[in-house]
């Protein structure tokens, strides 16, 4: 499987006619990017999804183009919504064959940054682009290609991303795990290959999706059940919708403020707080100075920072304490300051925890990996013991360590810096806010999916171009039922040709048998005068003598 996914990795062949293509910008909150993808034609089993690859350059690179600042610019000035997006277009029309361009579906999809403004502005820049796009290129684009999506869809697009690249639609290969899913009414259930859900930690949310095999077990009291509608999405990425081998019922949740820089945020301004009500109720000078600052038990040992916050300063020193840096955010994952947000009071769909599958990713990963190198498979004691033993050592000894390079690459004085809180972050989060067990073994952190980063554009894609194999099929019937007709014509045909011929021996043989008859009458009739006459008596004295 990992060899066919490494032939993924070659420069498409933009010559094959048969190929097509599709275009999705996705239009974040800080730039926009453009990506294409492609798919030959469809095998003809209504049961498998399109093969839908991202295209690569005659240099094997993936064809992605990207532009800051994020499309909301355009909110005081709608009509630089195209001008904004020409340049992303135009690189997408210089990849894709010129033949290939007004069957090629453009999708423009809008997140974050979009979200944020107010619907007549969206509304504004959205008919902008839907006017003006397609006098400029000739994709296939209306109004339905051109959307703001909410984090929900954004969500799902990615958890089929995902799961398509780990070939977990494909449910003829049982080389993997299986799971009974229950369909409907619950009176259908089918056994299908097990999907993974995912984590994702930015800087700033958190993410969870999941599928929900049996909608038993979301049940709950009124309250939660309303919930639980607004948090499930249930799709069929099939393209027929009688057939329920696609059907999925997915969970999807996203926690702002619950990113690791963000949760940071959060900590700091809940100790600087926490500090100057216990220096007024005890009279001390805690963190006022440089002389006497806090002890944080989520920094390194002796590293010192400062944090200013409402006119307030708190200095602070590192005690490298990571069990007593993991107790501190505790209360922080019950949405405080404010916010109306609870990791752990917000309902969750039960995840069935003996028999299911997660990949982390982003901060995941970077928590994982970047300096404990322990990304990949996840283990709760094996990623306890090493932050532990990070959080414990002095500052100097770490930086001396980065420029020995000992960590990873990817790694950054910030990285050094915070990852005594964030893998105490993540530990919460995983295992109190979520509540995996200690001993779960299907866990994987990653940043790439057989090598490559998989983005939601390819859900989303997938998603909206599920009912195009109809397309393909349709032709196929069309064209096995004129094959079928041109076979049957040419036996029937052929059946008819003999019949013919038989009939036309059959009656210049009766008309010859009635030339026969006709002859045999006539000399019939010629003899029977001839009879009479040898029979005729002459009279006595006429001609003779006595």
């Amino acid at each position: 499987r990992y060899l066919a996914h490494v032939a993924e990795l070659t420069a498409t062949d933009t010559e094959d006619s048969s190929l097509n293509y599709g275009v999705v910008v996705d239009c974040g909150s800080s730039g926009s990017r453009v990506f294409v993808y492609f798919w030959p034609p469809h095998n003809g089993n209504p049961h498998d999804l399109l093969d839908i690859k991202q295209m690569r350059d005659r240099n094997s690179r993936p064809v992605v183009k990207k532009i800051k600042p994020g499309i909301s610019v355009a909110a005081a000035a709608p009509e630089q919504a195209t001008p904004y997006v020409r340049p992303l277009l135009r690189f997408a029309a210089a990849h894709v064959p010129a033949r290939k361009h007004k069957e090629t579906p453009l999708y423009i999809l809008c997140t974050a940054g979009m979200r944020l403004l107010p619907e007549r502005q969206q509304a504004a820049i959205l008919d902008d682009l839907v006017t003006n796009v397609p006098l400029e290129f000739d994709f296939l684009f209306s109004k339905s290609h051109a959307e703001v999506i909410s984090g929900k869809q954004e969500g799902v697009y990615s958890w089929i991303g995902i799961n398509f690249v780990l070939g977990r639609f494909d449910h003829e290969d049982e080389e993997d795990a299986v799971v009974t899913v229950a369909l409907g009414d619950q009176r259908k259930s089918l056994v299908r290959k097990r999907t993974v859900g995912i984590l994702d930690m930015g800087g700033a949310s958190l993410q969870i999706a999941y599928e929900v095999p049996d909608s038993a077990a979301i049940s709950s009291p009124q309250q939660q059940e309303e919930a639980a509608k607004s948090l499930l999405a249930e799709f069929n990425l099939g393209c027929d919708v009688q057939h329920t081998g696609h059907m999925y019922r997915v969970y999807v949740n996203t926690f702002l403020g619950f990113g690791g820089n963000f949760a940071r945020q959060r900590y700091e301004e809940q100790v600087l707080n926490q500090t100057y009500v216990h220096n007024r109720l005890h009279s001390q000078q805690i963190g006022l100075s440089p002389n006497m600052p806090f002890l944080d038990p989520c920094l390194p040992v002796g590293l010192e920072d400062t944090v200013v916050r409402g006119g307030k300063t708190l200095y602070m020193r590192g005690q490298g304490d990571w069990q007593t840096c993991a107790k501190l955010l505790q209360p922080l994952l019950a949405g405080s300051n404010g916010s109306h947000v609870s990791l752990v009071e917000t309902y969750k769909a039960p995840i069935d925890f003996s028999n299911s599958e997660f990949y982390g990713f982003s901060e995941f990963f970077y928590c994982t990996e970047d300096v404990l190198r322990l990304g990949g498979q996840y283990s709760a004691p094996t990623f306890t013991s090493a932050a532990q033993e990070y959080c414990s050592q002095r500052w100097e000894v770490l930086t001396q360590r980065f420029r020995g390079g000992l960590y990873s690459a990817h790694a950054d004085q910030h990285r050094l810096k915070y990852q005594c809180f964030k893998s105490a972050w993540m530990y919460q989060v995983l295992h109190e806010g979520f509540q995996f067990p200690l001993d779960y073994p299907s866990l994987r952190t990653a940043q790439l999916v057989y090598d490559r980063e998989v983005q939601w554009t390819l859900g989303a894609i997938l998603y909206k171009t599920r009912f195009l194999p109809l397309r393909d099929l349709r032709q196929e019937s069309i064209r096995q039922a004129h094959a079928s007709w041109l076979r049957l014509s040419f036996v029937y045909n052929h059946y008819l040709f003999f019949a013919c011929i038989l009939v036309v021996a059959l009656a210049i043989i009766l008309y010859l048998l009635r030339l026969r008859r006709i002859h045999r009458r006539q000399l019939r009739s010629a003899q029977h005068p001839l009879l009479w006459l040898d029979k005729v008596v002459v009279p006595l004295g006429q001609g003779s003598v006595p």
